[in-house]
């Protein structure tokens, strides 16, 4: 049987869930949601994303990576997955990483059509959350979902 180490606090929340004759604790509630919006909401003030909102910028990403790996985080703002794999990438991110490579974050939802045409030109297919590695013009490295990471990256 597995056992895993898990705050009071956070177990009193799930009995509270699971048990529905048991009355909710509004204080441990009030943890649970807290701990989630840390997680969800984390801030890394280190993370340094170049906005990539149009098509004339990945003929610079194309020039760019003929001197340095160019990494382009393409993201969901409506999937709970896409922003999971961003928060992983932010809490990763590091000088090693920022002395690698540069790395883009696109907002695919308000600019499909930057999407559209990473998929074309880098001859992929659209996936969010997804990573792209870019050097010489050519895509080297593609991964989606949970297979988003600077480490797998930059191997």
């Amino acid at each position: 049987m597995l056992y895993f180490k898990v705050p009071l606090w956070l177990s009193l929340c799930f009995i509270n869930f699971v048990n529905a004759s048991i009355n909710i604790n509004v204080f441990n509630m009030f943890k649970l949601f807290k701990f989630i919006k840390k997680f969800v909401y984390h801030k890394n003030s280190d993370m340094n994303w170049e906005n990539l909102n149009s098509i004339d910028q990945l003929l610079d990403i194309d020039e760019k990576s003929k001197s340095k790996t160019q990494i382009i985080f393409k993201h969901s703002t409506r999937c709970s997955v896409s922003t999971f794999a961003k928060k992983i990438l932010e809490r990763e991110y590091n000088d090693a990483v920022q002395e690698q490579a540069d790395v883009y974050y696109l907002d695919l939802i308000s600019f499909r059509e930057v999407s559209n045409e990473i998929a074309n030109r880098y001859a992929v297919l659209h996936q969010s959350p997804q990573m792209l590695v870019v050097k010489d013009g050519v895509c080297v490295f593609n991964s989606s979902h949970s297979n988003v990471s600077f480490e797998k990256a930059l191997a």
